[in-house]
């Protein structure tokens, strides 16, 4: 007989949850809110139960006739209780955002069924049903995102994210076609235990990369991201905190098969470490709160395409979750946030560190960093080069707070702390490693070892974040400064990209009557 996991019933919860609410889709449609945030609630014990019966079962995958179609195993269970942890607090937040609204049922229908169909996702034992879970995803966003439809800016993120969303279902299911044909299966746990790949299943890799990066909005198709703020404030929740990393979850799931590929992991290290220095660059030049998240998350959905590049898939699985709950909190308290900054007790001038305050800071972040690294190979192992340097990147961002600490006006107890955070960012990173490791690692492939290409990519990025991070630290100097003013000014548009998609889907076109 074939064992269910139970994380089969989270999705049918919520689907039978939104069928009264199809009914009543107006305004104050009675009880139903509170009916759609129980069912979110009972999938979120659903999934906890899921992990006591991976616990005692092992990993196993659901698969009537033979056909694997849902999995449980330590990845799967992790991200569905994710989801269900998300979307409960989501739609608890929609039962008095939305309270009144015109289409206040329509919108906890359509929650409910995304919820669903990314539960699927992150469940799916077979890439026919991953894909689907992929296009149903997308065309219930897409009604999501269009929940105010008379809106011209709604209805041009909406078409920009359509278009780029289904080009990655294209590039998804054309990846599932090669690997049909090449191994006869589209079973995700046989596919990753493939060896050496043919052409065929190189273009399949290539094809499963292509779609990763749109579905993350990579640069340069990441304007839809940072566009859909016309959508409900729990929409924006929900996509930056949810879906947006699905591209990760296609290439955590199938790790195995993609990391056989170098030049596709050669290109995600490309890729990501792109998007991810061209969107904290952005982010630095937003005045609006909700669009710096928005840029936020394009940096760090192209840092987690680069730990995938790297090797480190547990560490990649971990950035999804704490990112996922970090954003979810940032978008559903913006609102509080600008007020919160408003009332605070403003300290003073702040000490701006000079040139040689900066490059002190970044010796001192890599040597501390260095004596913890140190420490964790002799007692945990070798650490490998890609982790190191992974570090590395992350210490740099730390050099910004022992910079302000080292500035002449600075006192000496801001310096004291500045200090104790870099070292504590420097434990945080391997402590949490090992964690990731330890819970995730029997799933994941290990790093590969690092050769000449991958060791050339390593140096790249950790130059790259390096120069980057430290003209971030002098920003107070050049920001202002008349040479850079026009650079600031382009930034700030995202370099005009966004607008080019614009003029290329006809967004600007406004209706005339004649």
């Amino acid at each position: 007989m074939t064992s269910l996991p139970l994380t089969v019933l989270a999705p049918l919860v919520l689907l039978v949850a939104m069928l009264p609410l199809l009914v009543r889709q107006g305004r104050r449609p009675g009880r139903l809110p509170a009916l759609a945030e129980a069912s979110t609630l009972v999938a979120l014990g659903v999934s906890l139960a899921a992990l006591a019966q991976l616990w005692a079962m092992g990993p196993f995958a659901f698969a009537p006739g033979e056909i694997a179609v849902l999995r449980l195993d330590a990845i799967s269970a992790t991200l569905a209780l994710l989801v269900s942890f998300v979307g409960w607090v989501v739609v608890r937040y929609a039962r008095r955002y939305l309270d009144g609204e015109a289409r206040e049922g329509r919108f906890h229908a359509l929650t409910l069924a995304a919820i669903a169909a990314v539960l699927v996702l992150v469940t799916a034992a077979n890439l026919a049903v991953l894909a689907a879970s992929f296009v149903a995803t997308g065309l219930i966003l897409r009604q999501l995102l269009l929940f105010y439809p008379e809106r011209a800016e709604a209805q041009r993120a909406a078409a920009k994210f359509t278009r780029v969303w289904i080009a990655g279902d294209v590039a998804l299911i054309g990846a599932a076609v090669l690997l049909w044909h090449g191994f006869g299966t589209l079973d995700i746990a046989a596919l990753t235990q493939t060896g050496d790949l043919s052409f065929v299943a190189q273009a399949a890799v290539a094809l499963l990369v292509l779609a990763a990066a749109l579905k993350t909005a990579a640069f340069p198709l990441h304007g839809w991201l940072t566009e859909v703020m016309e959508a409900p404030t729990p929409v924006s929740a929900l996509l930056h905190a949810g879906i947006i990393n699905s591209g990760g979850v296609l290439l955590i799931t199938l790790a195995g098969l993609v990391q056989n590929s170098p030049g596709a992991m050669a290109a995600l290290v490309m890729i990501g470490g792109l998007t991810a220095l061209f969107g904290a660059l952005v982010m630095l030049t937003q005045s609006a709160i909700k669009t710096a998240l928005a840029w936020s998350t394009v940096a760090q959905m192209g840092f987690m395409l680069l730990q995938c590049g790297l090797g480190l898939w547990a560490l990649a699985l971990l950035h999804i979750v704490a990112h996922s709950l970090y954003k979810a909190h940032a978008f559903l308290s913006s609102g509080g946030a600008v007020r919160a900054v408003n009332a605070t007790r403003k300290p003073g001038p702040v000490a701006v560190p000079g040139l040689a305050a900066v490059a002190r800071s970044f010796a001192l972040a890599l040597v501390l960093y260095g004596g913890v690294a140190a420490a964790f190979t002799l007692l945990v192992g070798d650490k490998s080069p890609q982790a190191l340097a992974l570090g590395a990147m992350l210490i740099f961002g730390v050099s910004y707070l022992i910079a302000q600490g080292l500035a002449d006006a600075a006192p000496a107890a801001l310096t004291q702390r500045t200090l104790a955070a870099s070292g504590a960012a420097a434990l945080a990173y391997f402590g949490f490693q090992v964690v990731a490791q330890t819970v995730w690692g029997s799933a994941l492939p290990a790093t590969p070892v690092a050769g000449a290409l991958e060791w050339a990519l390593i140096v790249l990025a950790i130059l790259t974040f390096g120069l980057v991070a430290f003209a971030q630290a002098l920003f107070p100097l050049w920001a202002h400064h008349p040479a850079t003013a026009g650079l600031r000014v382009h930034l700030a548009n995202g370099l005009y990209l966004n607008a080019l998609l614009d003029r290329l889907i006809g967004g600007f076109r406004t209706a005339t009557k004649s």
